[in-house]
């Protein structure tokens, strides 16, 4: 089951972005040949309507490895050898082929049973499985003729049951005559203590040289030494030429059988091939599901609009590698939109501008080559029908191309090919001559690629270039955040405005002279210093307005949360004030009701009047019902359990401040007794208790005294003062 595929995408792009390097980490995950080698040359897809299902499939397999219902094993022997025979008349196929067969039609057939029985859950696969047609003829009919073990049965045909009847009794009469002729050979002491062996397939006595003429059968061999002599007694010499025969004419039905077996299975070779191929495929699957494990690979949104919208992507290859040192990978997000179709991104070198232009250009190959790719679930994806790339240094020395000789011949491939169709990816936009030269031609293939709409992400140092972005309407600028002290890359990805190259600050950082950076600067225009001065320090406000805006987002979510905490303390809160206030007026209510019935106990103390005091207390208790309501008996209960769940709370808050007016009162009978008080009069030195300036008491009214420091005076309360 082969699906056509059609590599409209030249293979220069596909090594500029490393695909072959990630189709040979997929294929590692192959249980067999035929489909490690197909994975091998997988190439993307053109058509949404071929890739779509089989990203599906791929997606069904990956959740299968954490589901109760897991895919059955899927391994095979190839059966290439025997589908070549099979085309070859006349031909017969070995025992250990045919067994090869019938494990390749059974794991087909359990495959197949298997999707159908879970197609809930396994919708594409089911599909995909549904195409092959297949038959259990090939199956019985090989397991009607070979065992388990690959031996022919004796039921393979009524001939050779009927041989191998005749040879067991050969072989029981054989084994009767050898034994008797050992039993008598030993008597006579004849024999060596080993007394037997085997020599070409037969029993043979093991006859002391000194005897052999003594022994009558055919002598087939002797021992190195040349002390003991291998002979077949005559006994069994008779049964041995029979069983002889019907070796043969075992031998040569089991011909007849395989021979009519092979005539059987032939007409059937375009089914074993599907098998072959619909298991192939099936470990192409499972290929691409493990490694989509092993980067955390998903599908992302599929969309008809065309869109690149990438949310936390990682370029696999460096994800793979870091994670085997234990290093931290670094995600990007970036997103092609019609109105920002082409990004121009700068900075300076080892910032990560060039992954981030592979990442893009790796999972967009991936991902119309039928893979997961690792990115956020959100993350959109529209598939190109041609994606053109120039990466790298691309010398050509068999054909007499310089590095920018190359690159114009790239640049003329791209003019008769880029279009509204295509994604770009050109790194270092051109370098390899002179700065305004080759800036000025480099604005003007970008001005075509722009007027085409085409998609496209370039990376570069020529401000002319970046100022073109900035002019295009459609087109934008981007940078890799640096440090601004450290000078460290912090590999993440900023849209919206150009980057400095760091020129001069990276060379100081990497111990170029002072004096020599400076010489430097003096050479080129000042103009062009000043222009990159200020992007560095558009970048540096950049960076900070971000953090800044970071922490406030931060300070806003904290105080968002605290603000529901506060909520939900006030509700619930207002919820017990509630409570206890209906506890409280129903312990109200009782007092009142207590007063009234004390009221009549004291009347009827002092008249003795008990009809009166029965009317009194009827009239009271109709009253008190008058006020109730009737509930139903839910109501009632709920009502009760809600009271003793309040009245239980109440006792706890209770015994709680209870328990500590203990202790306090503990403490208090603990701490020394208080000094007593002296009676302050006028003149008296006194300072504040637990103060250290002293004045004098100059006159007292009432609980109050003015007290004079000596520069000022001022009113304090008797209580607060204590005698010097």
């Amino acid at each position: 089951m082969e699906i056509k595929r059609k590599a409209r995408i030249d293979s220069k792009t596909l090594e500029d972005l490393e695909f072959p390097s990630v189709l040979r980490q997929v294929a590692d995950n192959c249980i067999t040949e035929p489909g490690k080698e197909k994975v091998l040359l997988i190439n993307p897809f053109q058509d949404f309507t071929e890739i779509k299902p089989e990203l599906e499939r791929v997606k069904e397999f990956t959740a299968s490895f954490d589901g109760e219902n897991r895919i059955p094993n899927h391994g095979f022997d190839p059966i290439f050898r025997e589908l070549l025979l099979l085309d070859i008349e006349n031909s017969t196929l070995e025992i250990s082929g045919f067994r090869r067969i019938l494990s390749i039609s059974e794991t087909t057939r359990i495959l197949l049973k298997f999707f159908k029985k879970f197609e809930e859950f396994y919708i594409q696969l089911n599909r995909f499985s549904e195409e092959v047609n297949y038959t259990s003829l090939i199956s019985e009919e090989i397991n009607k003729r070979i065992d388990k073990y690959g031996e022919i049965k004796d039921e393979a045909s009524s001939e050779l049951g009927v041989i191998r009847r005749r040879l067991n009794v050969v072989k029981g009469k054989i084994n009767s005559s050898f034994t008797k002729a050992l039993s008598h050979y030993v008597q006579n002491d004849y024999l060596d203590e080993i007394r037997e062996s085997i020599v070409e397939n037969r029993r043979v006595l093991a006859v002391k040289a000194m005897h052999r003429k003594k022994i009558k059968g055919a002598v087939l061999g002797s021992s190195k030494t040349g002390s003991i002599v291998f002979i077949e007694p005559q006994e069994t010499l008779e049964y041995a030429n029979e069983l002889s025969n019907l070796l043969y004419e075992e031998d040569e039905e089991i011909k007849k059988i395989l021979k009519a077996l092979t005539e059987f299975i032939r007409p059937y070779k375009p089914l074993l091939v599907a098998y072959q191929a619909y298991l192939t495929a099936m470990d192409v699957l499972y290929a691409k599901a493990k490694y989509a494990l092993k980067i955390n690979a998903v599908l992302p949104i599929l969309t008809s609009a065309k869109k690149i919208s990438l949310q936390k992507a990682f370029h696999p290859l460096l994800l793979v590698s870091n994670n085997k040192r234990k290093e931290k990978t670094f995600p990007q997000t970036i997103e092609l939109v019609p109105d920002k179709r082409i990004i121009v991104i700068s900075g300076p070198n080892a910032g990560g501008k060039s992954i981030t232009l592979k990442t893009v250009g790796l999972l967009q190959v991936m991902l119309q080559s039928g893979m997961l790719i690792p990115v956020e679930p959100q993350s959109e994806v529209f598939f190109f029908k041609r994606i053109l790339t120039d990466i790298g240094d691309n010398q050509s020395i068999e054909n007499h191309l310089s590095t920018y000789s190359y690159r114009l011949k790239k640049m003329n491939q791209f003019l008769k090919k880029c279009n509204k169709n295509t994604l770009f990816l050109i790194d270092e936009f051109g370098t390899g001559s002179d700065p305004e030269l080759g800036g000025a031609l480099a604005e003007t293939f970008l001005e075509v690629f722009y007027e085409r709409e085409a998609f496209g992400i370039i990376t570069t140092h020529y401000t002319n270039l970046k100022l073109l972005a900035n002019e295009l309407p459609n087109a934008i600028n981007a940078n890799m955040q640096f440090d601004n002290k450290s000078l460290e890359p912090l590999y993440h990805l900023h849209l919206g405005e150009a980057g400095s190259s760091y020129t001069f600050e990276v060379a100081q950082k990497n111990g170029i002279p002072y004096s020599l950076i400076n010489k430097a600067k003096k050479k080129i225009e000042r103009g062009k210093v000043r222009f990159d001065k200020t992007i560095a320090n558009l970048q540096k406000e950049r960076s900070n307005l971000r953090k800044t805006s970071e922490a406030l987002k931060s300070e806003e979510q904290k105080a968002r949360v605290e603000g529901k905490q506060l909520e939900e303390i006030n509700i619930r809160v207002q919820e017990k004030l509630e409570s206890y206030q209906e506890l409280f007026d129903a312990n109200q209510k009782l007092i009142s009701l207590g007063k009234k019935v004390a009221v009549l106990s004291e009347k009827y103390f002092n008249n003795k009047q008990k009809k009166q005091l029965i009317d009194q207390l009827m009239k009271l208790v109709m009253v008190e019902n008058s006020k109730r309501k009737k509930l139903a008996p839910k109501q009632k209960k709920a009502v009760k359990v809600k009271e003793q769940k309040v009245l239980q709370e109440v006792e706890e808050k209770v015994a709680v401040i209870r328990e500590r007016k203990k202790v306090e009162k503990e403490k208090a009978k603990k701490l020394p007794p208080p000094k007593p008080k002296v009676t302050l009069k006028i003149g008296d030195r006194v300072r504040m208790i637990d103060g250290r300036a002293i004045g004098t008491i100059d006159t007292i009214e009432k609980t109050k005294a003015i007290v004079n420091y000596g520069i000022f005076t001022t009113n304090v309360s008797l209580e607060e003062l204590e005698k010097v």
